[in-house]
């Protein structure tokens, strides 16, 4: 079995609770899937919002369905600094103490306390890949990426294990630019 997998880009996007669209995008909303995402049940929208920072604001940012619990603004490191929210580098979901912003639909607007991060980079994989790969749910890898003129090798890459997965890393822009990935690539774990 292969031992490599695809590296893709994801790019600032926002994940809504239910609450938060409504307030939004006004009651009864339901999202507009776009794209469907690499990942089963995910897709990106046709709605769209402004992150508003202290410094300046970000608009067009794309929401990704499905509705989740707790809304959560994804950004990389250079978009944070950019609108002046201190973000940090967390996994999906982990929001406690993370940075604040506005978010702003046609309908409405939400003062978040807390829900910016730069999402750590990370490989999904299911029980499957992961016994292919030797590695475990959580584990810490390295991930060598050869690209034209900017190979290089993402360390800290967390590994997230689950049935509803499907095989794919992610890395946000700054880590794309970094590495010269044209839209996606393939990876290895390495030592």
């Amino acid at each position: 079995m292969a031992k490599d997998f695809i590296i893709e880009i994801s790019a600032r996007h926002v994940h809504v609770s239910k609450e938060a669209l409504e307030t939004l995008f006004g009651a009864g909303y339901e999202l507009t899937p776009k794209k469907e995402l690499s990942q089963p049940g995910q897709f990106a929208c046709e709605e769209r919002v402004t992150v508003v920072g202290p410094k300046k604001e970000l608009t067009g940012v794309s929401i990704l369905g499905p509705c989740r619990p707790e809304t959560q603004v994804e950004l990389s490191a250079t978009d944070a600094r950019s609108i002046g929210v201190k973000a940090p580098i967390r996994e999906s979901g982990d929001v406690k103490g993370s940075g604040a912003c506005k978010l702003v639909g046609p309908c409405g607007e939400i003062e978040l306390s807390e829900g910016v991060i730069v999402a750590k980079r990370h490989i999904h994989m299911t029980p499957e890949d992961a016994e292919n790969f030797g590695v475990k749910d959580c584990q810490v890898v390295n991930v060598k990426v050869a690209t034209e003129g900017r190979s290089l090798i993402f360390g800290d890459t967390i590994v997230r294990v689950s049935p509803k997965y499907a095989l794919a890393m992610h890395v946000d822009t700054d880590e794309a630019n970094a590495a010269a990935i044209p839209g996606s690539c393939m990876g290895i774990i390495v030592e």
